[in-house]
Order: C-alpha cells, then structure tokens, then sequence
C-alpha cells in the first residue's frame, strides 16, 4: 500500500467511521477536517489545492 493509501484507511477508519453525510458538501468538508486533524496529531503539515 502506498502512503495515500495507508492515509485514506486511517481517515476512513477513524475520522469518517459511523457519520452520515446529507451530501457531497458535508463529505468533501469532513474529510479536509479529518486531514487537518491527523495533520495536527502527526505533526506534519498539509496544503490543498484545486485543480482548474
């Protein structure tokens, strides 16, 4: 498994695991916080960007 790999299973796993989301707002909004927080707790830093 590759690092993004191994980081999606954790963010599902732990920061996703048992929520419901009403839509695809919610969920993309959930996992940037879910990224962010694992960011903070591994001390590492992210950065997101958007494709045009």
């Amino acid at each position: 498994m590759n690092r993004i790999e191994d980081e999606w299973l954790h963010l599902k796993r732990d920061e996703l695991a048992g929520r419901v989301f009403d839509d695809e707002y919610e969920l993309a909004i959930a996992i940037i916080e879910g990224i962010e927080n694992r960011a903070v707790q591994g001390q590492y830093q992210v950065e997101r960007f958007m494709f045009n």
